[in-house]
């Protein structure tokens, strides 16, 4: 170093070169990040982005489908609580329209001019020509 300026030394010592790994990879290079910048690890960048991105994909497609299976779900329900409004009202109205509770209604109301027939109904036979 004694025939070296410092501007050479420093010139030697700030280069961007890799510095030569060893071939061992040890937990210290992995927790620390120096396993990135091995020329392996930078050549398959793209298809780690990749890997990520296709993940990514996938996590929002399963997030969607599952939206989706919480909106049918809520659909089902209220489907069936219409089904059985309908079936309840449908039933309510078959018992109010029985002869039975027609008349009685009638004789209860006493604005009403329908009376129930004392005689049956008359036939009426037409010739045929």
């Amino acid at each position: 170093m004694q025939g070296q300026t410092l501007k050479e030394v420093i010139r030697q010592n700030a280069t961007e070169d890799d510095a030569p790994l060893s071939k061992k990879i040890t937990l210290k290079k992995i927790l620390g990040g120096d396993i990135l910048t091995t020329t392996t690890i930078r050549r398959q960048i793209w298809v780690f982005l990749l890997i990520a991105f296709f993940a990514l994909i996938y996590i929002s497609n399963r997030y969607s489908c599952q939206q989706d299976l919480i909106e049918i779900n809520s659909l089902q329900e209220k489907l069936q609580d219409a089904k059985y409004k309908a079936l309840s009202s449908s039933s309510l109205m078959t018992e109010r329209s029985r002869e039975s509770n027609v008349l009685e209604m009638l004789k209860d109301s006493n604005d009403s001019t329908l009376k129930t027939p004392n005689q049956p109904p008359y036939i009426i036979t037409i010739p045929e020509e």
